[in-house]
């Protein structure tokens, strides 16, 4: 008798079990999506060519990442597509060109078959706009009431040319401060999605790969002294990584900060700060002052810097703390999220 995972609505324990309903659903729900060579020989592991490695760079960047994110279904992507974007920024945000990613699925039982298919489906067209392929996976499934529908794990390998080094131990006094683009549009979606608010707002998250960016940027001015993606703590969180890291302060200016009137009401509504909310399609660069302005024309003219501002600079002050210059001329510190703002933001 002939199986297919079409003959289900739901996923049951079996199609983790090992046998013929599991590979069935390997086969169906993720080869013949993902597709692709690695994939196709069904080992254990996927084999890399170094040769084709060592050609493109001298240094391997390798990261992981899990996704948890509720609800897995958002206005502007998917679980999926999340998860390849997160893994693909944090390998360009470094500098490096994100090449392949693995994919691990921890599935609930009883989620149901098209909803999987959705998610699947988001990764390929996520990996397939950065570039990247996915070269091999793992499947568990766990009973119902012991998971929450899909978590997702994913790990990205890239190469990092010769001579780019980004860190934020070389941030220094003067430095210009420029974000990709707007602010919180990820964190404010995903709590409209939740419906745990009346909020009527026309917001969609910045999801997407910014590896094309980081290339464009790296090539206008070598000179970058760091880069993060700002995911959760937003980018607080970053500038606050950048201060302790180099022993500077960072100041940011009021009036520069690109907050979409969206985003500033539900902020305003919640008592919260932009500035904490989560991105993810957005990052945070430090570069030299005399660079600043001719990186940022150029950041312009790419479709994930169309909204790139100067934000503040890096202070001739030896103290690891993040300050914001408001509109009225006071400041003001900005703290570090304390506690978990947005749980099961990404």
């Amino acid at each position: 008798m002939t199986l297919s995972i079409n003959d289900h609505t739901l996923i049951t324990m079996a199609h983790g079990a090992g046998g013929r309903a599991m590979r069935c659903l390997i086969e169906e729900v993720f080869i013949n999506v993902f597709g692709g060579e690695q994939l196709l020989r069904m080992e254990d592991q996927a084999r890399l060519d170094m040769a084709q490695l060592s050609s493109l760079g001298d240094r391997l960047a390798y990261t992981t990442d899990s996704y948890v994110i509720d609800p897995l279904e958002f206005p502007g992507g998917n679980i999926g597509s999340l998860a390849v974007n997160g893994t693909v920024n944090d390998l360009a945000v470094g500098g490096a060109r994100p090449l392949y990613l693995s994919c691990a699925f921890i599935i609930e039982e009883g989620i149901e078959v098209g909803l999987l298919r959705r998610i699947v489906e988001g990764m390929r067209d996520a990996a397939l706009r950065a570039g990247v392929t996915v070269v091999t996976g793992d499947t568990k499934v766990v009973p119902r009431g012991k998971g929450d529908k899909v978590f997702i794990n994913t790990s990205g390998i890239g190469v990092i040319e010769h001579g780019v080094n980004l860190h934020a131990t070389q941030c220094q006094p003067g430095d210009k401060i420029i974000v990709s683009g707007s602010l919180g549009d990820h964190g404010a979606t995903i709590l409209q999605a939740r419906g745990d608010l009346a909020l009527e707002a026309d917001l969609q998250s910045d999801c997407q790969p910014l590896h094309g960016l980081v290339q464009l940027m790296l090539a206008e001015c070598p000179d970058i002294r760091a880069m993060r993606d700002a995911t959760r703590g937003g980018i607080a969180a970053v500038l606050h990584e950048f201060a302790t890291a180099s022993g500077f302060a960072m100041r940011l200016h009021e009036e520069m900060l690109p907050v979409k009137p969206e985003v500033r009401g539900v902020c305003e509504i919640l008592g919260l700060d932009a500035l904490h909310f989560a991105n993810e399609g957005r990052l945070v660069a430090v570069v030299p002052a005399k660079h600043a302005e001719a990186l940022l024309r150029s950041m312009r003219q790419h479709p994930a810097g169309q909204d790139a501002n100067i934000i503040g600079e890096v202070l001739d002050k030896a103290v690891a703390r993040v300050q914001v210059a408001t509109a009225l001329g006071g400041e003001r510190l900005l703290e570090m999220p304390d506690g978990e703002l947005l749980p099961r933001i990404c």
